[in-house]
């Protein structure tokens, strides 16, 4: 997997991996609006087992926000994500909370690039793969990068946080 970004689809998240001079693929689709799980489109649309492609979840873990990273086939245990951060009740937060922190859009939400850099934990099974797939920042746009770079260019604590 080459290093690539095309013109005009340059996002946040592009951005930071650009600098970090990591690895990465740029995968766009044909967004619907009418899609009921942005990350099921996304890996029907690529051709790839949602096992790989991972969405980005905010949340409140003991009043403070954070973000889960989980596979789409999956869901965000949120008993798990507050015990991998030391914290000891969590909820989803507030989809405008969610794109305010990060300056994304809901749908777009990528865990690179977000506007305030909020604690972040990985699905452990993200490192079951070579390469794992998140939004790029925009809906219909993902990019590919190996698990580890994305742990490390998010500070991410790697555990076991989501449930099928």
């Amino acid at each position: 997997m080459a290093k690539k970004s095309k013109g005009g689809q340059g996002t946040p998240a592009t951005v930071v991996l650009e600098r970090a001079g990591v690895t990465f693929g740029v995968h766009d689709y044909a967004h619907d609006p009418a899609a009921e799980s942005y990350g099921g489109e996304a890996a029907q649309a690529m051709g790839v087992a949602p096992e790989r492609v991972f969405k980005t979840l905010v949340a409140e873990v003991d009043g403070a926000l954070v973000v889960g990273v989980v596979p789409v086939a999956g869901q965000l245990d949120l008993k798990a994500l507050a015990a991998a951060l030391g914290g000891k009740r969590a909820a989803m937060a507030d989809p405008a909370a969610a794109e305010r922190s990060s300056g994304y859009v809901r749908g777009g939400i990528s865990p690179l690039g977000q506007r305030k850099a909020l604690p972040t934990v990985l699905d452990a099974s993200a490192l079951e793969h070579p390469t794992v797939f998140v939004s790029a920042g925009r809906r219909g746009l993902e990019v590919e990068l190996a698990p580890q770079d994305l742990a490390a260019l998010t500070g991410a604590v790697v555990a076991p946080i989501s449930r099928r």
